[in-house]
C-alpha cells in the first residue's frame, strides 16, 4: 500500500512542480529586470558613466579593502568655458563635449585601476591607483589628454579642464567623501589661479565651510541659506 500511495501521489507532485517552474523563472526574470533598472539608474544617461554615489561607494570600498592607501588618488575635473560652448555652438555641441570628456577620463582611469564618474554638468570625478613618484608626470599627461579640441560637425571645439587632486593617505582616517571634497577644493584653487597645477588637496581643503551644501564660489552659494 505505501508504494501504491506514492505512485498515486507522484503525478500530483509532478503537476505541482511543473506549475512552480514558470513562477520561479518569472521571479528570476523579474529580479534580473530590477537589477538592470537599478544599474541604469546609477549611471548618467548622457555619458554612461557612474554617478557620484557610485564613485563614493567605490572609493569607500577601496579605503576599507586595502590596507595601504598610499597610491589612492582622487580627482575632480571641471570644464573651462562650458557655457560659451553651449551659447556659441548649441547644446548638441555641449553634449558632445561632455561625452568626449567622459570617454577620455574613463579610458585614463581604467588604465590605472580606477573608476570615473560624472558629478554633474561638465564636472567629473575619479578614483585611481597612482604611485606618488609618477604623480606629476601622469597629471601633466592627463591634462594634455583632456585638453585636446573636441571634434564636432567638422569643427574642432577648443576646450580645457581644471583638475584637482587629493591622496587619501594625506587625509588619514577620513571618509572618502572628505577626500573627494579635498580634491574639489584643489580643483577650485587651480581653476581660480590660487594654486598652480598640479596641487594636492589637504585636510584644510576638505574642511572648507560650505554654503547651501556647496563650496564657496559654486553656483547656488549666493542664495540665502536654507532654514534649519
Amino acid at each position: 500500500m505505501p508504494a501504491l500511495t506514492v505512485l498515486r501521489q507522484h503525478p500530483r507532485t509532478l503537476l505541482l512542480t511543473a506549475a512552480a517552474v514558470p513562477l520561479a523563472l518569472a521571479a528570476v526574470v523579474d529580479d534580473v529586470r530590477v537589477r538592470r533598472q537599478l544599474e541604469v539608474a546609477r549611471r548618467d544617461q548622457l555619458t554612461g558613466l557612474p554617478c557620484r554615489d557610485e564613485l563614493t561607494a567605490h572609493g569607500t570600498k577601496q579605503l576599507t579593502a586595502w590596507r595601504r592607501v598610499d597610491d589612492l588618488l582622487v580627482l575632480v575635473l571641471d570644464g573651462n568655458g562650458f557655457k560659451a560652448i553651449n551659447d556659441d555652438y548649441g547644446h548638441a555641441a555641449g553634449d558632445k563635449v561632455v561625452i568626449t570628456l567622459a570617454q577620455r577620463l574613463r579610458q585614463w582611469s581604467t588604465a590605472r585601476q580606477g573608476l570615473a564618474a560624472r558629478l554633474g554638468g561638465d564636472e567629473f570625478g575619479a578614483a585611481v591607483r597612482l604611485p606618488r613618484e609618477h604623480f606629476a608626470q601622469e597629471l601633466a599627461g592627463l591634462r594634455a589628454h583632456m585638453d585636446r579640441p573636441v571634434p564636432f560637425e567638422g569643427l574642432l571645439l577648443p576646450f580645457t579642464v581644471a583638475i584637482g587632486t587629493a591622496y587619501a593617505a594625506d587625509l588619514p582616517g577620513r571618509p572618502f567623501g572628505d577626500v573627494l571634497r579635498a580634491a574639489d577644493g584643489s580643483m577650485y584653487k587651480v581653476k581660480t589661479g590660487e594654486e598652480e597645477f598640479p596641487y594636492l588637496g589637504t585636510v584644510a581643503d576638505a574642511d572648507t565651510p560650505s554654503v547651501n551644501g556647496r563650496r564657496p564660489g559654486r553656483p547656488g552659494t549666493h542664495l540665502p541659506a536654507a532654514a534649519a
